[in-house]
């Protein structure tokens, strides 16, 4: 629990905060320091998305910077977006600490969002800050697309393709988990700091879906998901993993785990690849898991059964 008086004011930090977030945008019409932010309407569809992370479930001190801490956020609130066929434009912050937070500290929260909102083009316009027992940061990103692509798409005949291999964030976590300080360890453990995310290259796998979502919980549960809203069976085969550049790789750190690589590929969440269904040409440096049958769920070939994905309630 806090205790005593927080190191920094609150009209300190929003002062700093707001510097960082700082961006000339002709489409913000009245930014950060107002009671509500006003900006110009899209061109398209406004597509929205939120997600809460906290401390403890989705982050640990110990483990990441406040700066890695950020941007990891930032990215997941992002990839919803283009999960959704859009850009992101604009996004909201709202954190809760408890004021024994060093002023770096938090400024570093903040310089992590902003990093990632430059890399494409959006603008965190506005916030909120608390006092609390725990640190909590909540994103809203606001977006603009012309045609949604959902999960509810997929077709028959369809192939299936993820725009990078899974399993990364996992095997990091793991390794944090178990306090693995080899080497060999440093790629997994920083992607699951902060994972690889790249906005053109979400615009270019999208192009031509039928159907796409966000690899946040796990391969096997969002296939599920879209399997389901698309009345469809998604076919996976553990064959066609292995034609990716770092299966091998990804397979030595799953043996030095202990653990099998479809457990990290299939359950493992957090590392916002996108997977895509689609009846056209195979999407730029995509790999191709398999394809959409008649029928229902989930159908695994040459994968041995592996253990379910990331849930928040059992």
């Amino acid at each position: 629990m806090a205790s005593g008086k927080a190191k920094w004011s609150e009209r300190e930090l929003i002062r700093y905060i707001s510097e960082i977030f700082a961006e000339a945008n002709s489409d913000v019409i009245v930014g950060i320091g107002d009671d509500a932010a006003v900006v110009a309407p899209p061109n398209g569809n406004l597509v929205v998305t939120t997600d809460t992370f906290v401390e403890g479930v989705h982050f640990r001190q110990d483990w990441s910077s406040p700066k890695q801490i950020g941007r990891k956020v930032a990215i997941a609130n992002l990839a919803d977006i283009y999960a959704m066929g859009g850009r992101p434009k604009f996004m909201t912050v709202a954190m809760s600490a408890t004021g024994d937070e060093e002023l770096e500290w938090m400024l570093d929260i903040a310089r992590g969002i902003a990093e990632e909102a430059h890399k494409v083009g959006a603008q965190v316009i506005g916030g909120d800050l608390s006092k609390s027992e725990q640190i909590t940061i909540t994103i809203t990103v606001i977006g603009e697309c012309q045609e949604p692509i959902l999960r509810s798409g997929a077709q028959v005949g369809d192939q299936i393709y993820l725009s990078d291999l899974t399993g990364w964030s996992a095997a990091g976590l793991k390794a944090l988990q178990t306090a693995r300080t080899e080497p060999s360890f440093k790629e997994a453990i920083g992607r699951h700091q902060v994972p690889l995310f790249d906005g053109k290259v979400a615009e270019v796998f999208s192009i031509g879906a039928n159907s796409l979502c966000d690899i946040s919980d796990s391969l096997l549960i969002q296939g599920e998901q879209m399997a389901e809203a698309s009345g469809v069976c998604f076919e996976i085969d553990g064959r066609l993993f292995e034609e990716h550049p770092d299966f091998a790789k990804l397979s030595h750190l799953a043996n030095q785990l202990g653990i099998n690589v479809f457990d990290l590929i299939l359950s493992g969440g957090e590392d916002h690849v996108f997977l895509a269904t689609n009846s056209g040409s195979t999407p730029p440096n995509a790999l191709r898991i398999g394809q959409v049958l008649s029928g229902s769920g989930i159908k695994l070939l040459h994968i041995d059964t592996p253990q379910p994905g990331w849930q928040h309630f059992n």
